[in-house]
């Protein structure tokens, strides 16, 4: 819950500012939901979020560590076989030039926007 005008928060100075105009960085307890559902990665992951002013939305920008040397190729390869494979319709994949407004309705939990890497 975040005030959409400035006002007081005790337990968070930045979510007391207004929704309207800021992008506000916040904890997020998505980093540890993952590791309680998929356990080989309790731990390894943190994260935070961003409250943005957007209708729908959130982005999530994910940095991987390999064990091994990965070619970014292969890994949008491996989630794009992925995304058409056993995790459809959960998990989308897309190559276009897209911003938040594009996936307002989709139902997928994620969709890997392989254009935004760096």
């Amino acid at each position: 819950t975040q005030k959409t005008v400035d006002g007081p928060s005790m337990k968070d100075w930045r979510g007391g500012r207004a929704a309207s105009l800021n992008i506000i960085p916040s904890s997020t307890g998505a980093a540890k939901a993952v590791g309680k559902v998929l356990p080989a990665l309790n731990g390894k992951l943190t994260g935070m979020s961003f409250r943005v002013p957007t209708v729908d939305v959130s982005v999530v920008d994910l940095t991987v560590r390999p064990e091994k040397a990965a070619i970014y190729d292969e890994i949008k390869k491996a989630i794009k076989e992925e995304s058409e494979g056993k995790l459809k319709g959960i998990l989308g994949y897309t190559e276009d030039d897209v911003v938040s407004t594009d996936f307002v309705g989709d139902n997928r939990s994620s969709i890997f926007d392989a254009k935004a890497d760096l």
